[in-house]
């Protein structure tokens, strides 16, 4: 029936003409006043009794189907078929029907908005949630308070919620900010919404499309000097930076580090994706796709067929799918598959616990410390010996040991070797003021080993004083 009185077309009067049955999906409607003169059955006691849209749309499809088996019906509703829902669910299970389309309630927006985008997002307020990034959208069916405040919710997280945007109620159009969607007096059937966003360099809110673009433009022939000679080998190693500085502000609580250094990590990955679209290999999307296909392919539990009762369990899923998705078969496979480029600390520690899966390991954290001696033993055999070659394996094979003794002990070997550093420079640094203190320097005592402990002692019971507090 479209927006407005009299937005039929010839070919849908014709058809209302003929139509032996007209239902109406509702009277409310400034588009209702169309039917004006025709016998027409009306539902709206079935909007009154649905608890919600989904049910509603359910049981308007349900009662024109059910009037359609024993006549020809022409089934009215205001906008346009495509954006009604029990128009879609009518058509899913009638191949025969005859669709007779009118003026949208998004392209009605579009037109009271005079938006400059020329393709705008259609989409109704009870859908707005899916809603993904867009240039421009129009959304209708805008009819309370609560639907409009959730609209708001979306459009913030897309816009920015000082982004202005269009009010439309009764055909009327007012400027608003985003913010103030929810705040107007009155709501009801005809309400919507349009907004687009601002020029590249003026928005509010950006995406991840926004910052694949900002490198592209980098990288152009006009663009930055420095962008343009990046290769993935010059900028590999800031990836591995900006993903430390993210763990360090995680590990100091401070979210708003967390945020900065997260649209860093961001960048990095960006950035890697444009130049391998340049060199044809990859795009962000062909990434992100990847990426997303992964996870629904890992979390069989959820949606597959594989049951998991606990954090256990899944875990086990996740591994085993993810050596079926990269084609081990081997325990070796797995191994050689943890990057050499990682900390050594935590490499070892994750092939120790892949090694473990197949029962390669140590019975206990005792036992396992019984090898840290033996290993011990034999590089200070080596250094006796003279052997430099002999010094290094050894010691290779001290830490490794060690790093097994410390994962069976159930600790993680790299997060406590970090803190265990973290402690001793703090007492080194509280040994010094001490040491200080006496009017000394500390290289005028690290000779005299009995007077460096009495400091040392000193500077560990202040620390855990200050501690205990």
């Amino acid at each position: 029936m479209g927006n407005a009185c009299n937005d039929i077309t010839l070919r849908a009067k014709e058809a209302l003409d003929k139509s032996p049955l007209i239902i109406a999906r509702n009277s409310g409607t400034e588009s209702f006043k169309s039917l004006s003169g025709y016998e027409v059955r009306v539902l709206d006691d079935i909007f009154k009794s649905s608890r919600n849209f989904d049910t509603l749309n359910k049981k308007l499809a349900a009662e024109v189907l059910k009037a359609a088996k024993s006549a020809d019906v022409c089934y009215c509703v205001d906008g346009s078929v495509s954006e009604d829902e029990g128009c879609k669910i009518i058509l899913s299970r009638r191949k025969d029907c005859l669709v007779l389309d009118s003026v949208s309630k998004g392209a009605g927006a579009y037109n009271s908005a005079r938006l400059k985008q020329s393709q705008p997002t259609f989409v109704s307020a009870y859908s707005a949630g899916n809603l993904k990034s867009c240039r421009a959208v129009c959304v209708y069916d805008m009819d309370c308070e609560y639907i409009a405040g959730e609209v708001k919710i979306k459009l913030s997280e897309i816009f920015g919620e000082e982004t202005e945007c269009t009010f439309i109620r009764g055909g009327k159009a007012k400027k608003i900010k985003i913010y103030e969607l929810d705040r107007q007096k009155e709501y009801g059937y005809d309400c919507a919404v349009a907004v687009e966003e601002a020029d590249f360099l003026h928005r509010d809110r950006y995406d991840f499309a926004d910052l694949v673009q900002l490198i592209k433009l980098l990288r152009a022939p006009d663009g930055c000097p420095w962008d343009r000679a990046q290769t993935p080998d010059s900028i590999k190693k800031d990836m591995i930076e900006e993903a430390y500085e993210l763990v360090d502000a995680i590990e100091r609580g401070d979210t708003d580090g967390m945020e900065e250094e997260t649209g860093d990590v961001l960048l990095q990955a960006a950035f890697h994706s444009v130049m391998e679209e340049e060199r044809g290999e990859f795009t962000a999307s062909d990434a992100l796709t990847r990426l997303v296909k992964k996870l629904i392919f890992r979390h069989s539990h959820i949606f597959g067929k594989d049951k998991a009762k606990n954090e256990s369990e899944a875990l086990k899923v996740w591994e085993r799918n993810k050596e079926e998705e990269k084609g081990q078969t081997t325990v070796t496979q797995t191994l050689y598959a943890v990057p050499k480029n990682f900390p050594s600390c935590m490499r070892a520690q994750k092939v120790g616990k892949r090694a473990a899966k197949c029962g390669f390991d140590f019975l206990s954290s005792v036992s396992a410390s019984e090898k840290i001696w033996e290993e011990v033993q034999e590089m200070v055999d080596c250094q006796m010996n003279g052997d430099e070659k002999g010094v290094f394996e050894e010691a290779g094979d001290v830490l490794f040991a060690a790093v097994n003794t410390v994962r069976l002990a159930g600790a993680d070997a790299e997060e406590a070797l970090r803190a265990a550093t973290d402690k001793f420079i703090k007492r080194f640094a509280e040994c010094e003021k001490l040491i200080m203190a006496d009017g000394k320097k500390i290289s005028d005592i690290t000779g005299d080993e009995l007077l460096f402990n009495y400091y040392w002692e000193m500077a560990k019971n202040a620390l855990d004083s200050n501690q205990n507090r």
